[in-house]
């Protein structure tokens, strides 16, 4: 059956594996780990040898494009759904081997006994007793390897267990080797449909419903690029994302000798001793920010289409566009992956109070941030000196105001265009005077506080503010907000919630209010115990007096003046009992607003 969109075909696993032997067909998650579980590999060649369905496959010719000398290079087709199926294909039957978690090379070994009875325990993933018990064969990848001898085999087998029925062996070894000529049905798309058409013929096809990721379409084209390096700087990709997260992985790159003789080896492996998690990317974020601050555009999917050699103006496909992208994304990835830029942008981001992974909500946001920061270097109008303070500025508002939450691509990409005409200094100005405007700070900041949300943005951001000024924890001197984020302290209730509850505020919504929120120091939360405000309040302020302390280590007025005021407390709060709540809360929202304005413009 043909249409204009996609063929489909059917190929028998033999063919699929010999495709993919003559590089016809590109897997692309050959390169990364296998995640599949070893008992699905089981699964899908008893589903094979039983004759069962086992769902199509399906793959995305790359466009033949126009070379220098006006010939034509055929595109090879990747698979772009099914890579786990044939990859347990090539484990179980051509006897490859794929990578685990660490990118360390393992065989997957599919046992078979041709005697049982029960049909449920025919395959199984070698273990110890498969290789002791003769009646299982403890590897089928034999049966299918080139000099296979099936006679001499049978024979071997027959004088390991005598009780066999040697033709039923014959039968039962000849219908094993026919997985090979299983018909698997694919899918075949047309190299001339658009990414978003791709993406739409893949969720309608895809039973689970899950859809690739324009990211998935980046790492597949690398993947098949051995031309421009496409494949290994893939690789670098995965391995930065990996080690971001798990510094200790770096012993196992060693091992990598191709990847070690590459520009990018000696690149990363700062990482080894970077256990830092304020931003650890996975691909996404690293394609995403390589490709936005090179080619100024916003959409992952403009990176696909460049990867394949698409002309926008004319819509043909041109082996100089493949090769500049190509250039230009390899360019990208070297600034993200350089250890000075990725310190430099951390250290902004923590310098504007974003110490702790908890603090931050929004990947994006973090991914925008870093392209600024990246754009910025090369920017003549903006000293190096300056770099971080507007990197700050920009993450600190684009926080606050959810800038790249709801379509962030759509938002980034004009963000881009927008740097790009006006320069970036003109475009922060014209969007903070329409973005923070004196209602957002005076009116919508306070309502954005109005949540019950720990994790709420304009939360988070309060606490990073309360860092940045080096605020002190309520009720302590010397024991910072800091501390308390990144060593041991929890949030706790200015008015303690048993209190609440005791004197009818009931919901949840209502008493966990983040405007009722403080990092305490657990003694002196304890020592808080259920009181209302008014009452432990009014101790601290008599221990100002009497200094004897009973509370923290407050002990003049001008101090517990001063600790009020950073925590953003209102100051008739030794007045406060649960009949004052709500108005408690409104005056310190206000202040906590206002303390956020005061952070916003000193950055």
């Amino acid at each position: 059956m043909t249409g204009e969109k996609f063929t489909l075909m059917q190929y028998s696993v033999h063919s699929i594996l010999g495709m993919i032997d003559a590089e016809d067909f590109v897997i692309p998650e050959i390169q990364r780990p296998f995640v599949w579980k070893r008992s699905q590999v089981r699964d899908l060649i008893d589903s094979l040898y039983n004759g069962y369905p086992t769902g199509y496959i399906i793959t995305w010719k790359n466009p033949d494009v126009k070379t220098k000398d006006g010939g034509r290079a055929n595109g090879k087709k990747v698979l772009i759904d099914g890579q786990q199926r044939v990859t347990a294909l090539m484990a179980a039957i051509s006897g490859k081997e794929v990578l685990d978690d660490d990118f360390n090379k393992e065989r997957i070994k599919i046992a078979f006994n041709p005697l049982t009875e029960d049909e449920t325990k025919r395959f199984a993933v070698q273990d110890a007793s498969h290789l002791k018990d003769k009646k299982w064969i403890p590897d089928i990848s034999l049966l299918f390897s080139a000099g296979f001898k099936q006679r001499a085999f049978e024979n071997e087998y027959a004088k390991n267990n005598p009780e066999v029925d040697l033709d039923e062996l014959s039968d039962t070894l000849t219908r094993l080797k026919g997985i090979a000529n299983r018909q698997i049905g694919v899918i075949e798309l047309d190299a001339t449909l658009d990414i978003d058409e791709v993406t739409e013929i893949f969720i309608r096809i895809n039973s689970k419903g899950t859809a690739l990721s324009q990211s998935d379409f980046v790492m597949s084209k690398m993947a098949a690029d051995s031309v421009h390096n496409g494949s290994m700087m893939r690789k670098t990709v995965d391995y930065f994302c990996h080690l971001a997260v798990k510094p200790d992985f770096y012993t196992n790159l060693l091992n990598d000798k191709e990847f070690q003789d590459s520009k990018y080896a000696d690149k990363i492996k700062w990482l080894a001793s970077d256990y830092d998690d304020i931003y650890d990317p996975d691909y996404g974020d690293m394609l995403r920010v390589s490709f936005m601050h090179q080619f100024r555009r916003g959409k992952l999917s403009d990176l696909v289409s460049l990867l394949s050699g698409r002309d926008f103006v004319t819509k043909e496909f041109r082996d100089d566009i493949v090769e500049s992208s190509y250039k230009k994304l390899d360019d990208g990835i070297m600034n993200f992956i350089n250890k000075y830029n990725f310190s430099q942008f951390i250290m902004a981001i923590k310098g504007a109070g974003f110490i702790s992974s908890k603090l931050l909500n929004s990947r994006m946001t973090l991914d925008f941030a870093y392209t600024l920061y990246l754009m910025l270097l090369n920017d003549p109008e903006i000293s190096n000196a300056q770099i971080k303070r507007y990197v700050q500025k920009w993450f600190v508002l684009s926080t606050l105001t959810s800038r790249y939450i709801g379509s962030p691509e759509t938002q980034m990409d004009r963000d881009m265009r927008n740097i790009g005409e006006k320069g970036f200094l003109k475009f922060l100005e014209e969007v903070e005077a329409s973005a923070l405007s004196e209602s957002f700070w005076i009116v919508t900041l306070p309502q954005y506080l109005e949540t019950s949300s720990i994790n709420s943005p304009v939360f988070n951001t309060f606490l990073a503010a309360q860092i940045n000024r080096n605020c002190n924890s309520l009720l302590m001197k010397g024991i910072k907000i800091s501390d308390l984020i990144t060593i041991s302290g929890d949030v706790h209730h200015i008015f303690p919630k048993a209190y609440l509850k005791k004197n009818g505020v009931t919901s949840k919504t209502k008493y966990n209010q983040v405007a009722n929120y403080i990092y305490l120091d657990t003694q002196v939360n304890k020592a808080v115990s259920d009181d209302a405000p008014s009452i432990y309040f009014t101790k601290v302020k008599d221990q100002c007096e009497t200094k004897n302390i009973v509370f923290g280590n407050i002990t003049t007025k001008d101090m517990l003046d001063e600790n009020l005021k950073e925590n953003c407390i209102p100051y008739n709060i030794f007045e406060m009992a649960v009949e004052n709540y709500d108005d408690f809360l409104q005056e310190r929202r206000k202040l906590m607003a206002k303390l956020i304005k005061e952070y916003y413009e000193e950055l």
